[in-house]
């Protein structure tokens, strides 16, 4: 069991690192049906395994210039509250609904991201930059306004997804960051893990108490692995170009999409 951990944690962690999501909607799925957890110890392993390697796995994205840090911070902290009220609101929906609704919104966000692709690739013959400008500013006081709304509407939205559709948030974050702030992709990437080391600290927070048994060796295993495999996967966002990022998540969306709506369906059945 702590020898197929290793193979699984490198996976998420390197998807976590070059991708900048996929790591909690692989880490569920991967200590349930391939480590034998239950569905309750492996939602909290995996907050435990996700906040721990994008806190370390975010580094090298730091250093390299490649994390909104003040952004990434608000915009965690502003998906709580949407998480909360996304949790409230899909109490009452079977979980089948739900997984199939989920299935339809990451196909939705993949046809975005592909859309956004190519009218930049039509447009500028590559990837968007960034503004480099802050949002706010204070010596002398500036507020670029316009982006300070969308940054405030966008996390909300996005804690609200992530609580209504109970996964981990960088499936939404990378999307949301590249679409609505127009962060170039590695930016977006490395500034998804300070919002998902938040997301999963303030959600693990909440699950204290409950009273859940955790394997301890599984996860500090699983995490070692992870958080090796996000240090790899940093580096594969410095050398690969942004439009190529896109892309990977693009597929990444579209696999996991087409998995769980399938996965769904035959349940049904």
């Amino acid at each position: 069991m702590l020898v197929l951990a290793i193979p699984l944690g490198l996976l998420v962690g390197m998807s976590l690192g070059a991708l900048g999501g996929g790591g909690s909607i692989l880490t569920v799925p991967a200590l349930v049906y391939l480590l034998g957890q239950n569905p309750a110890a492996a939602s909290t392993s995996s907050l435990l395994i996700v906040g721990g390697t994008t806190l370390i796995g975010m580094l090298p994205h730091l250093r390299a210039g490649r994390v909104r840090l003040g952004q990434g911070i608000v915009f965690g902290l502003l998906g709580v509250v949407g998480t909360s009220v996304g949790s409230f609101l899909a109490a009452g929906i079977p979980g089948n609904v739900l997984l199939l609704a989920f299935a339809g919104l990451m196909l939705v966000v993949a046809g975005l991201m592909t859309r956004r692709r190519r009218a930049e690739t039509r447009r500028t013959g590559g990837p968007a930059t960034a503004p480099e400008a802050p949002l706010l500013g204070f010596s002398p006081f500036r507020c670029d306004c316009p982006r300070v709304v969308i940054l405030l509407l966008t996390a909300t939205g996005v804690g609200l997804l992530t609580g209504f559709f109970g996964v981990g948030g960088g499936f939404a974050v990378v999307p949301a960051l590249v679409l609505a702030l127009r962060l170039p992709m590695p930016v977006a990437v490395g500034t998804s893990l300070v919002v998902i080391t938040v997301n999963s600290a303030t959600a693990l927070v909440s699950r204290l108490g409950h009273g859940v048994q955790l394997n301890w060796p599984l996860i500090a295993t699983f995490a070692a692995a992870a958080i090796i495999g996000s240090l790899l996967g940093s580096r594969i966002t410095a050398r690969v170009s942004p439009a190529r990022l896109n892309l990977w998540f693009t597929f990444l969306l579209i696999a996991v999409a087409i998995a769980t709506a399938v996965s769904t369906i035959l349940q049904l059945h």
